[in-house]
């Protein structure tokens, strides 16, 4: 039997109060919980198994008590980190934009796509549909290419082993042995691109995000339509999108641009 919007709001409830009682000490009892959240002790019991199964709960041997794991810690910190880089490339991107007239995107890695993070929207009339939350594949994308050209070899076999190659327009990497031979070019230029392979009329010039690690943790990107981007002033275009790529690493803590590998 479904159930009904208002149980699921009190489920919801119900498992953020229990979150909050295990945080407040180190370990508790299913009779303390339930004295403390007012609460049956096999609706405790019921939540707290399934936190458990899920993870984010963990249960003594010696006591049968309860605690909270790590995971949520790991949770909060790549919120974290997140909101960290957003907030660092905000101003550069949007400096970017208005420079350029063009629309800046910020994307990271998810499983084996990317997900964009943040953009600033172009000035121009006729924009480009995008939106922050939106997934995107490695192979087709600028920031996808610059996310991968940066990782160990056997690391990108392993993401993209269960890919397939769509192919978006004529242009869009057909198989991996041809993306795999645009990484080590994209890794010897320093930026990436995307000649309409993901999106007819879309062209795309990328760079990628350094940490205080020298791991590559994020891609900038500018696309244009077509009809709005002149070949001649390519290399003048990189030229400013590196610089602010180089800008937001620095600000992740990034010291030498780009990093030794």
């Amino acid at each position: 039997m479904t159930e009904s919007k208002n149980e699921l709001v009190s489920s919801v409830q119900k498992v953020f109060g229990l979150l909050e009682c295990l945080g407040a000490e180190k370990e508790w009892g299913i009779t303390e919980i339930a004295q403390s959240l007012m609460m049956s002790k096999s609706t405790v019991y019921r939540f707290l198994q399934t936190m458990k199964s899920l993870g984010y709960v963990e249960q003594d041997e010696d006591n049968d008590k309860y605690t909270l794991t790590m995971k949520l810690f790991e949770l909060g910190s790549k919120a974290l980190e997140h909101r960290d880089l957003i907030q660092i490339a905000a101003k550069p991107m949007q400096q970017l934009s208005e420079l350029l007239g063009e629309t800046t995107h910020l994307a990271v890695l998810k499983q084996n796509t990317i997900v964009y993070v943040h953009k600033i929207d172009a000035v121009q009339t006729i924009g480009i549909y995008s939106r922050i939350g939106r997934e995107a594949p490695l192979y087709c994308t600028g920031i996808g290419k610059c996310l991968m050209a940066y990782r160990e070899a056997e690391v990108v076999e392993a993401l993209m082993a269960d890919v397939e190659f769509n192919r978006f327009t004529d242009n869009t990497h057909a198989d991996f042995a041809s993306y795999r031979n645009e990484l080590e070019l994209v890794k010897q230029q320093g930026f990436a691109e995307d000649k309409e392979e993901f999106e007819q009329h879309i062209r795309c010039l990328s760079a990628p995000i350094f940490d205080h690690l020298g791991n590559v943790v994020a891609g900038l990107s500018v696309s244009w339509l077509i009809l709005r981007f002149n070949e001649a002033d390519k290399a003048a275009y990189v030229e400013k999108i590196q610089a602010v790529a180089k800008r937001i690493s620095l600000g992740l803590g990034c010291s030498t641009y780009p990093p030794v590998q």
